[in-house]
This record gives structure tokens, C-alpha cells and sequence, in this order.
């Protein structure tokens, strides 16, 4: 198996509001993760996606930054297939170790979310079992499209408390970012911070989620 990534997860700023829109905030002070490669690692991906992650005591805190020329959704509701839209997900487990249990969260360009625990004890799709009735607690989560620049941002502000942590906060996680862009007539694109080496892309293959470290 390739290296898989790590990174350090640095402290949020002392000047962001957690209770202010988390599009205000100074997220370039954060520096972004490594470019997303295509879920084969065959390269890097067309169409780009920029990762900020921060944290506090109570959350951890993410914005997607998502290159679209073209820029579209269809469902709204909670919970909706929208990865049969456009999307951006985070995949999370506490510890170091390969997770069979894990968290999954979906944006869209238009605000739906879909969230949701996974059981994964094979640690192969057609096994797993997902809770879709799980609706994470305190979780909180915003898009906002920006056509003018062809570009669009998720937020996911996700208390640690609803992922399993206990009083003591793991300094260790197991994650992957990912995105599934479907330009319209054209075949789709699925990228990720940490290829699964999949084709077809396949994002349950939690042997390949990379490792984020709270500094």
C-alpha cells in the first residue's frame, strides 16, 4: 500500500467567532491541505478542491473550497442521495488504528447534507451497514456558491462529542476528504485527499483514510 498522508490539524484562531458564519472567518490563516489526487491515483484532479481544517476543544472545523465551472444540485432534504449529485464528504474515526466504524458526511453545492454512522467490519462496501436514521448531534454546516469565480465552499463545524470522543480528546484521527464533481454530458470525477486506489471509485475503503494529528 502508498504511504498514506498525515497532517497536523492546527488550533483555530483565537479571532474566529464559532458563533459567527463561518464564511466570515479568516480561514487563510489556516493552511489548506495537499491538492486532491483522483481516487485511482492516476493524478491530480481537474477540477480542485482546497481543504482547511482546524480545531478547539469542542469541534473540529472544516471549509471545502470546490473549482466549478458549473455549478449545480438538485435535493435539498437532509439526508437525500445527494452523491448522486455533486458533493464534498468527510469520512472520520477517533484512534490510529484502521476503523470498521466510522462518521460520513456529504454537502452539496445547494446545503443539503446527508450524515450518517457506518459499520464497516470487513472493511468492504458490500458489507457495510449504514445508519442513515443517525442525525449528528450539534452538528452545524453551510454552502455558499460563488458562479461569479466558478467556485463554491462547505462548511462542516462537527462537535467531537457526537464522533465518539471521550473527555480526553484523541490526538489522533483517521479521515478523508473527498469530492465527486459530475460536470454535465461529461463523465463524473471522484478525488480525494487520500486516494483509495479504486476503479471504480470506491470511498468506503477506510485501509486508505490518512491520519490528522490535533497539534
Amino acid at each position: 500500500m502508498a504511504t498514506l498522508p498525515a497532517a497536523t490539524v492546527p488550533r483555530r484562531p483565537q479571532i474566529w467567532n464559532p458563533a459567527y458564519d463561518p464564511h466570515s472567518w479568516a480561514w487563510d490563516d489556516v493552511p489548506p491541505l495537499p491538492p486532491f489526487i483522483l481516487a485511482d491515483g492516476s493524478g491530480l484532479a481537474v477540477y480542485q478542491t482546497a481543504v482547511h481544517a482546524a480545531y478547539d476543544d469542542a469541534a473540529l472545523y472544516i471549509r471545502y473550497i470546490c473549482d466549478d465551472p458549473d455549478i449545480w444540485g438538485e435535493s435539498t432534504a437532509r439526508d437525500s442521495h445527494i452523491y448522486d449529485e455533486e458533493v464534498v464528504e468527510l469520512f472520520i474515526a477517533p484512534g490510529f488504528a484502521t476503523p470498521v466504524r466510522y462518521y460520513e458526511f456529504e454537502v452539496s453545492p445547494l446545503g443539503a447534507l446527508l450524515d450518517l454512522s457506518v459499520h464497516n467490519p470487513d472493511l468492504d462496501r458490500r458489507t457495510l451497514v449504514g445508519d442513515f436514521s443517525w442525525d449528528c448531534p450539534g452538528l452545524r454546516w453551510a454552502a455558499v456558491r460563488d458562479d461569479a469565480n466558478d467556485r463554491w465552499y462547505a462548511y462542516l463545524i462537527v462537535p467531537w462529542t457526537s464522533l465518539g470522543a471521550s473527555a480526553r480528546l484523541p490526538r489522533v484521527w483517521r479521515a478523508n476528504f473527498y469530492r465527486i464533481e459530475r460536470p454535465r454530458n461529461r463523465s463524473p470525477e471522484f478525488s480525494c485527499w487520500s486516494p483509495t486506489m479504486s476503479d471504480p471509485a470506491d470511498y468506503h475503503r477506510p485501509a486508505f483514510f490518512g491520519f490528522l494529528t490535533l497539534a
